[in-house]
């Protein structure tokens, strides 16, 4: 299972990525390969307040209809609307062009803390 380690997890199975102050968000390898087949998505719009650990959408697959929770509170600033279009980027290409959101925040520093290492990440999915 692919978990890159200049990354940060949920425990619902989120990865989120920190640069230039806006933290990019989707699901994780485990995740996705736990869903199977990925043929629709419902993500929050551009503008739109997210808030850490809540829904901001919807992901169907083959197998199940999923909540994506934010790891981070915050506003939308990108949707990756080529996902939108072509919902199997997710399966293909998690931690890529898979990417689902970009949120700007203000309490970076103290949701972190909410957030796992890739080694406990690894160690949640056993």
């Amino acid at each position: 299972m692919n978990i890159p380690s200049d990354l940060l997890y949920t425990k619902d199975h989120e990865w989120v990525k920190v640069e230039d102050g806006l933290v990019t968000i989707g699901i994780t390898d485990w995740a996705q390969s736990e869903l199977g087949d990925i043929v629709y998505l419902e993500l929050a719009a551009v503008g739109d307040s997210v808030e850490q650990g809540k829904t901001f959408g919807t992901i169907e697959a083959v197998k199940a209809v999923s909540d994506i929770y934010a790891a981070v509170s915050g506003t939308v600033e990108t949707v990756n609307d080529a996902l939108i279009e072509t919902p199997e980027l997710a399966n293909q290409d998690p931690y890529g062009q898979g990417w689902m959101l970009k949120i700007r925040t203000n309490n970076l520093k103290t949701e972190m803390d909410n957030l796992l290492t890739a080694e406990a990440y690894e160690a949640l999915i056993g």
